[in-house]
């Protein structure tokens, strides 16, 4: 390979409409095989610096770089930093028919798997980015994307793969199977077949130590079956679920699919007035909740109160525990039905609605996890997230053929959650992108006592995974992290593996088997290469829509996730942010989220958020929540002089507010609509933000 690369290339499209992509190193990403992120650091002089992530032969390679030359619609040139003699020149000449560019390499790096690239490999490399830049330009939209469903070869490998089909035990495996064919892929039909399969494999082990084999849990799940039908729960029946991760709540969710009844998980972050809607919104008569929620519950009208007996509780009440061991031995058939589910969306934007999360047709939902995140039967899985949460629910789901033991927290705790996988040897963990931050927050020291090498992978869910924080786990924990993109009503839409984490580490990864994902535009059309739209998708498992009768808008069978985004040119999602997050500010569309990956890098910056306010000059402006780390000194100057060399002019938040802690959820999303209530206000009676 020589030092120096010359080529010429020609654009049909004119210098003016060239330059806003050649003359911008942020988005080669979207249209440059290879070039997994390009994220400006700073400036030295006038001279913007950029960290350029490669991946060569395999091989993601860092590059720090700077522009050493920027002449508008004429010449960029990029060299490395510190000067190793790597140099990247593009120049633009008008031509009667559009424009020519000549291209400069010394020492060039570009994506060529397994081997160096040649002269040949550079040119091709660099002509393709071109023809994705000409698309863009053109608007030529991307094309649907195929509907394929999995081919019975396709699912069967993945099933073997993960041991769930395997041919040990063919009369174990028999039993099994024929449990399945009678219950369906529901939790109670899996953990029946569970029982068949491994009876005396351990099923849960809750936070003090109690072992649950599955063969006690199917039988439990009976028990207390026949109580709540004793109390009048039957098919037609809705029972509430609120209380941390036990289980008491496995077996209550068991317990209603043994029924048919409806269950309706609410978050235990839910105050009194939102606990009452639900009850008289899904018409719950029969609510099983853990005992430090019994006030929440008290005076509702319902048939019954079961406390889980997983805590003190008011004296007198029956617990879970008494209920199980008062109540004969049952048998129950299938119902007629499948038990649906309801999930509580998390509310950030307004009051919480219910889900109505669809019954599985198969094992697709474990196989679209499966395909993209190579968990194993037999797993020991730390349950971080919480049940209640869609994310934790999709990790019963899928722990359920995999006959997984699942270590239960009730607390999330970082130091707990460290001993926890090493007393437990645990091979994967569920968790939320907070969990992850607080773990790292911990000392290094501290992290260091705890022996985690048994970890395989750790999956991340229910919020935007901040870039910063996904190379600092792994470069911590090695590249065991999966990042998965998906929402309580379109369920699984994509997931990032180490790999893809490495080379991009904000993406959102690519689809999973059986899922198709789109961008579109207003009109419901895919969007030219790079191009940031509306996220659309579809499977097997898009929910039923909302209790309140409402639903989401659909387009050729995919439906909408109300996030916005594009593909690169790897074709890795990258979601920019929420529909209703989207700021116009001066004419210009802001997203918080890129803004708010910006302060996260800022040393001495702990947590941050972004948010739009009205203003009577530019119709919005931004304004920045920021926790600061302590012993840190970060004052607003600061904040927005380093905010200059990162973000463009028109995203700079116009005031920046310091606060104790952002508000967030149980599963870690940050609730905006509360940052500007007088409470989070920077001083009493502060009420310019709304």
């Amino acid at each position: 390979m020589p030092d120096c690369v010359t080529f010429d290339l020609f654009s049909d499209q004119p210098r003016a409409a060239l330059w806003p992509l050649l003359g911008s190193p942020e988005l080669y990403p979207r249209f440059f095989r290879g070039v997994g992120s390009v994220e400006r650091t700073g400036t030295t002089g006038r001279h913007p610096r950029y960290r350029i992530r490669l991946t060569l032969s395999g091989r993601p390679v860092e590059h720090d770089m700077r522009v050493l030359l920027s002449r508008r619609e004429e010449q960029l040139v990029l060299e490395t930093v510190p000067d190793t003699g790597g140099c990247l020149s593009v120049r633009l000449f008008d031509d009667p028919h559009g424009t020519r560019l000549k291209v400069i390499y010394f020492r060039p790096g570009v994506p060529s798997p397994g081997r160096a690239p040649g002269p040949a490999d550079v040119r091709s490399w660099a002509q393709d980015g071109l023809e994705r830049i000409h698309r863009h330009l053109r608007g030529t939209a991307e094309a649907w994307p195929p509907d394929r469903p999995p081919s019975t070869r396709q699912v069967a490998n993945t099933l073997i793969a993960a041991g769930i089909l395997t041919p040990a035990r063919p009369d174990r495996m028999v039993r099994q199977l024929r449990a399945l064919a009678r219950w369906g892929a529901t939790l109670a039909g899996g953990y029946t077949a569970a029982a068949a399969r491994s009876p005396r494999g351990v099923a849960v082990i809750d936070e003090d130590g109690a072992r649950t084999t599955f063969a006690a849990l199917s039988t439990d799940a009976n028990r207390l079956a026949a109580a709540l039908q004793a109390v009048g729960v039957g098919p037609h029946g809705t029972v509430a679920i609120m209380a941390r991760n036990h289980s008491a709540m496995v077996k209550t969710l068991l317990a209603c699919g043994r029924l048919g009844a409806s269950t309706v998980l609410l978050n235990t972050g839910l105050a009194r007035p939102q606990v009452a809607h639900a009850v008289d919104r899904h018409d719950v008569r029969v609510l099983v909740a853990d005992g430090e929620f019994a006030p929440l519950v008290a005076g509702l009208p319902l048939t019954a109160v079961l406390l889980t007996g997983a805590d003190d509780g008011p004296p007198g009440q029956p617990t879970l525990t008494e209920v199980i061991a008062d109540t004969p031995d049952a048998e129950f058939a299938p119902p007629e039905r499948p038990a649906p589910i309801v999930v509580l969306t998390s509310g950030t934007t307004g009051t919480p609605k219910g889900a109505r999360r669809p019954t599985p047709k198969g094992l697709g939902a474990a196989v679209a996890l499966l395909s993209r995140i190579p968990l194993r039967a037999g797993e020991r899985i730390l349950m971080a997230a919480p049940l209640f949460h869609s994310w934790g629910l999709s990790a019963l789901q899928v722990g359920m053929p995999l006959r997984a033991t699942l270590v239960m927290q009730r607390r999330f705790d970082p130091e707990a959650c460290l001993r926890a996988i090493q007393e437990h040897r645990c091979t994967a963990v569920f968790a939320v992108p907070v969990m992850l931050q607080r773990i790292m927050a911990l000392p290094e020291e501290v992290r260091a006592r705890y022996d985690t090498s048994s970890l395989r992978i750790v999956a991340s869910s229910g919020s935007a995974l901040p870039a910063s924080l996904v190379t600092a786990f792994q470069d911590a924990f090695g590249d065991v992290l999966y990042n998965f993109y998906g929402s309580t009503e379109v369920s699984a839409a994509s997931v990032a593996t180490p790999a893809d984490l490495r080379a991009a580490p904000a993406t959102a990864g690519h689809p999973p088997l059986g899922t198709r994902l789109a961008v579109l535009g207003p009109a419901g059309e895919p969007v030219p290469p790079g191009t940031v739209g509306a996220i659309f998708v579809g499977n097997d498992l898009l929910f039923d829509g909302y209790t309140d009768g409402t639903s989401r808008a659909t387009r050729r069978e995919l439906m909408d996730t109300g996030d916005r985004g594009y593909l690169d040119a790897e074709g890795r999602l990258f979601v920019a942010g929420r529909d209703d997050d989207m700021i116009v500010s001066g004419g210009e569309n802001v997203f918080p989220r890129p803004v708010e990956e910006a302060l996260t890098e800022l040393p001495g910056v702990a947590d941050a958020a972004v948010v739009g306010v009205p203003d009577d000059e530019f119709g919005q402006r931004l304004v920045a929540f920021v926790t600061v780390r302590p012993g840190a000194r970060l004052d607003e100057d600061i904040v927005r002089a380093y905010l200059r060399r990162r973000v463009a002019r028109f995203a700079i938040p116009r005031e920046v507010v310091f606060v104790d802690e952002l508000p967030r959820t149980p599963t870690g999303k940050v609730l905006k609509r509360l940052l500007l209530e007088e409470e989070w206000a920077p001083a009493a009676g502060n009420t310019h933000f709304r």
